[in-house]
C-alpha cells in the first residue's frame, strides 16, 4: 500500500488524538455540559470545515426542495452540525458504559416486545438500521442484552480510527465485520438463530440496486435484502435519535416482512426499496440528525457495482 502523504497523515493523526483526548474528557463532566460543550464543536465544525458544510446544504437543498427556503435549509443545516456533535459526544462517552444500569441512565429502549416477537421464529434476525443520531449506542445496547449482534460496517481510512471503531463495536460480545467480506458466516449466524446489524443508507462500493430516496434514485446495498432472502430471517428495523428530554430514544420497530415472488431480481430490489421506505420516514421524521454530509446520490446508473 503506498505510504500517505504528509498533510493527509498529519491530519489523522490529529483527528485521533483529539478523539482519544475527547474520550478521555468525556465522563469527568456532567453529560449535559458534555453534550451542550460538543454540540459547541459540532456549530464551530460549521464554521471551518467548507467543504462538508458545502455538501450538507446542497443535499439538504436536494431533499426538501419545494418544501422549504433557503433560510430554513441554511438554520437545518447549522443545527445538523450541532446534533452531530452532540450525538457523537454521547457515543464517546458510552465507552465507559459497562452495565444496563449505566445505559438507562441516559438511554431508553422502545419496542423490545418485536425483537422477542421476531426471534420466536428461530431463523434469526437482521437489524436495519441507519446513520441516524447516536447509532452506535444502539450497537451497545444490543450486545449488553446478550444479543452478540454481527455489525456489518465499512472500516474508516485510519487505521487507528478504525481500530478504535471495531474495539467499541466488539465490546460486551458484538462482533464487528468488514461490509463486503464473511458472508457465509453471517449465513450460519442468522440460520442458527443469531442475528447481524447492518446499515444501508450509504452509498458504498458494494453490490447496490437503485430505488427510491427522498424522490430520487439512489445507489442502496442489496446486502440485508440477500441475506433475508437467503436465509428467512426477520427484518427488524430500528433507529436511536436524541430527544427534547436530553435522553436518547432507540425505538426498534416491527418485522418489514420479505417479498418472496420468485423473481431473485424484482424481490432484491423491492425488499431494498421497502427498507429505505422505512430509513427515509426516520431521517424526515429527524431530519438534524442524518449524515447529510454523506453523498447520497453520488453514483449513476450504470456505475453501480451489480
Amino acid at each position: 500500500m503506498a505510504k500517505r502523504p504528509l498533510r493527509k497523515r498529519v491530519k489523522y493523526s490529529v483527528v485521533y488524538y483529539f478523539v482519544r483526548f475527547l474520550i478521555f474528557i468525556s465522563n469527568l463532566i456532567p453529560r449535559k455540559l458534555w453534550l451542550a460543550f460538543c454540540g459547541g464543536l459540532g456549530r464551530l465544525a460549521y464554521s471551518f470545515a467548507n467543504k462538508t458544510r458545502e455538501l450538507v446544504i446542497l443535499h439538504l437543498g436536494l431533499a426538501f426542495s419545494g418544501e422549504m427556503s433557503m433560510r430554513e435549509i441554511l438554520a437545518m443545516s447549522k443545527e445538523v452540525f450541532r446534533m452531530l456533535g452532540k450525538n457523537a459526544g454521547d457515543v464517546l462517552r458510552a465507552r465507559k458504559v459497562k452495565t444496563m444500569k449505566d445505559l438507562d441512565r441516559f438511554l431508553v429502549t422502545h419496542g423490545i416486545e418485536n425483537f422477542d416477537v421476531a426471534t420466536a421464529k428461530g431463523k434469526g434476525v437482521i437489524f436495519l438500521t441507519c446513520h441516524l443520531g447516536a447509532f452506535d449506542i444502539q450497537i451497545t445496547n444490543m450486545a449488553l442484552r446478550g444479543l452478540k449482534p454481527n455489525i456489518i460496517g465499512t472500516p474508516l481510512k485510519d487505521e487507528r480510527l478504525n481500530e478504535l471503531l471495531f474495539d467499541y463495536r466488539n465490546a460486551y460480545g458484538a462482533v464487528a465485520v468488514e461490509r463486503g467480506k464473511e458472508t457465509l458466516r453471517l449465513i450460519k449466524a442468522l440460520k442458527t438463530g443469531g442475528s447481524v446489524a447492518i446499515l444501508i443508507d450509504q452509498d458504498t462500493k458494494v453490490k447496490s440496486r437503485f430505488v427510491n430516496f427522498f424522490g430520487m434514485k439512489a445507489a442502496t446495498p442489496v446486502g440485508a435484502a440477500i441475506l433475508a432472502m437467503k436465509t428467512g430471517a426477520a427484518v427488524v428495523p430500528t433507529y436511536i435519535f436524541l430527544g427534547d428530554d436530553g435522553m436518547q430514544h432507540m425505538h426498534i420497530l416491527p418485522e418489514i416482512p420479505t417479498v418472496l415472488t420468485g423473481d431473485e431480481e424484482g424481490d432484491m430490489v423491492a425488499n431494498t426499496q421497502n427498507y429505505t421506505a422505512f430509513i427515509e420516514e426516520q431521517v424526515r421524521a429527524h431530519p438534524t440528525q442524518w449524515v447529510w454530509m454523506h453523498e447520497r446520490w453520488k453514483t449513476k446508473p450504470g456505475e453501480e457495482i451489480v
